[in-house]
């Protein structure tokens, strides 16, 4: 016989645990945070351990709340996975959260090659720069850029990121020809996030950049690696996504000088997805496919 607790008491703690906030997993689970709060308690008799800290505002797992998440967490995965494939076993797509830069810059162009491959896993992406927690059914895979610790998920490496100078071949030999490192301080700089990547790449330069910069700035790095396609200025691209790019002639690297990116992209998903065929398989060829760029 299995010896298991209360159904909703468990719900109740790994919605609490993911988030480390009663309020949060209540309005997750479209409860009371008193109900959340109740529920936590009958837990925590119930196995005889305390699951959480509570220092003022301030929620931390123990020991033991920290080791029964990730077990909890991936088993009402599989049981979640294991009711949609029951109701839905022949009509559900594989569907992706992904980050537009990467999407438009690096994904997409790669996607006729993996439905060529595999033209039965049918595939649905939505570009979206917010960070997709798994906490409903809405999408089964996320690619986001990170440093890898996501409470509660799988993340797989799927390559770390550096950033170059990039422009338009046409601005070597422009108004104001790029030559030595120097000669970006007459440059129109194009910005994207984080903004002062460009102070520390002219640190490594050996150049003082100029206090007041000339460019536009932008909030997504695929749409600063366009300007720089269309000449408007030189982008501190991330040369991951600015490889196609560069392959076909449509930006260079001026310089060798890189600047190491502290954040990573990554391949982020609850443990039991892997269970399904179609999850597993675009993982595969989406690992495989980060390899080739290296």
């Amino acid at each position: 016989m299995r010896r298991l607790p209360p159904l909703g008491a468990l719900r109740a703690f790994e919605a609490a645990a993911r988030h480390l906030s009663f309020t949060r997993a209540a309005a997750e689970l479209c409860v009371t945070q008193a109900a959340i709060s109740h529920q936590i308690r009958q837990l925590e008799d119930w196995l005889g351990a305390r699951l959480f800290e509570r220092r003022g505002h301030a929620l931390t797992l123990t020991a033991k709340g920290q080791a029964y998440l990730p077990e909890l967490a991936e088993a009402l995965d599989r049981i979640s996975t294991a009711t949609v494939r029951l109701m839905e076993p022949d009509a559900r797509p594989l569907r992706i959260t992904v980050l537009p830069s990467f999407a438009s810059r690096w994904l997409v162009p790669r996607l006729a090659a993996f439905r060529a491959l595999h033209p039965d896993v049918d595939v649905r992406v939505e570009s979206s720069a917010e960070l997709w927690t798994f906490a409903t059914e809405r999408f089964d895979l996320g690619i986001r850029s990170g440093l890898g610790k996501w409470t509660g998920l799988k993340a797989d490496l799927i390559a770390r990121e550096s950033l170059s100078p990039v422009c338009s071949p046409t601005l070597l030999n422009g108004s104001h020809p790029i030559r030595v490192p120097a000669d970006l301080c007459r440059a129109h700089l194009l910005y994207d996030t984080p903004r002062e990547a460009w102070r520390q790449w002219f640190d490594a330069a050996g150049v003082r950049k100029p206090e007041t910069g000339i460019g536009a700035s932008f909030n997504d790095a695929g749409l600063a690696l366009q300007a720089a396609v269309d000449g408007q200025g030189v982008a501190l691209g991330r040369l991951m996504l600015a490889a196609d790019d560069m392959r076909d002639g449509r930006l260079i690297q001026p310089f060798d000088i890189t600047l190491a990116n502290d954040y990573s992209y990554w391949l982020v998903y609850p443990p039991a997805a892997v269970h399904r065929p179609d999850v597993a398989t675009f993982r595969t060829w989406l690992l495989s496919e980060a390899i080739h760029w290296q």
